[in-house]
């Protein structure tokens, strides 16, 4: 499972540094999404490929 790391706010919960991981992706007609649970299992989020790449920052161990 990929771990991801928040690189800016995500109003209104989400903190920049907060961790997620990439619990379900998808692809439609070449539109991808991604369903990110928090390291916490407080929340959930539904992200488009797009806002990944701009928000987010892969944690390596």
């Amino acid at each position: 499972m990929k771990r991801l790391r928040l690189k800016v706010d995500y109003p209104p919960l989400y903190k920049k540094g907060m961790n997620f991981f990439i619990i379900a992706e998808s692809e439609f007609i070449g539109i991808k999404s991604y369903v990110l649970q928090t390291v916490d299992m407080k929340g959930k989020l539904f992200i488009s490929e797009e806002e990944l790449i701009k928000k987010f920052a892969e944690v390596y161990k």
